[in-house]
């Protein structure tokens, strides 16, 4: 089924890429990021993305754009430092994402502006290296994460030259990819002697992340010439 759905994105966007208004694009960067509610801070994961995309003018002069793309990204969390409060992790988390971004492309500084949402299909529950200390987080923690994962994000792309783009871009989960994530928190030594946590606390887990990344869109130059000979005319 998820291959179905990746076959039919692809050669929808190899087709419509034929069209006068709509240009395909490539993509390839690296992200980092963190999951909200784990009980750890700090954007410490790293990993890679890439994927294709199809960019829609939206208007005749290009200002107002519309992208849709099919990408593989790395997202997770990751903690080293060994405490009480704390545990060992590098987890990873592999998602196939589906982004729809609408922008705002200024056409005399090449700065593009966008936002939009974005669905993503976790492929693998995660992997990596996970140590608890039973002092804080359960030994029997389910570490399974929901599969879908829907989320906001802001786009910003500079034009380097040509169809060449420097993507920046910042994502937030929606809705949670882990649910009623349970860790105790230990404030005395008796409390951990006698395994009598003096709080527990239950929580959501979100992704959020930041992208660097790389385009380079097809097709750009000849729009380019045609956008800057119309507005000419019209002066």
């Amino acid at each position: 089924m998820k291959r179905t759905i990746l076959f039919t994105i692809l050669l929808l966007l190899v087709t419509a890429a034929q069209a006068q208004r709509i240009h395909a694009y490539v993509a390839a960067g690296a992200t980092v990021s963190q999951v909200e509610g784990d009980e750890l801070k700090g954007f410490k994961k790293w990993g890679g993305t890439a994927g294709v995309g199809a960019m829609v003018r939206l208007t005749e002069n290009g200002r107002w754009k519309m992208s849709v793309e099919a990408d593989f990204a790395q997202r997770g969390f990751r903690n080293n430092i060994k405490h009480p409060e704390s545990y060992v992790t590098s987890i990873t988390l592999n998602y196939i994402d589906i982004p729809v971004v609408f922008h705002f492309h200024d056409n005399k500084g090449g700065l593009e502006v966008g936002a939009g949402i974005l669905y993503g299909r976790l492929v693998k529950q995660p992997h990596g290296t996970l140590e608890f200390p039973s002092t804080f987080v359960p030994d029997t923690s389910n570490m399974e994460f929901l599969k879908n994962d829907f989320a906001a994000l802001l786009d910003l792309r500079f034009t380097i030259w040509r169809g060449l783009q420097l993507n920046l871009r910042f994502q937030y989960s929606i809705i949670p990819i882990k649910k009623d994530w349970e860790f105790y928190v230990y404030t005395t030594d008796e409390q951990i002697s006698t395994n009598n946590p003096g709080e527990t606390r239950i929580r959501d887990c979100r992704n959020i992340s930041i992208g660097a990344r790389l385009i380079y869109e097809f097709g750009t130059g000849d729009d380019n010439g045609i956008i800057g000979k119309r507005s000419r005319k019209k002066r």
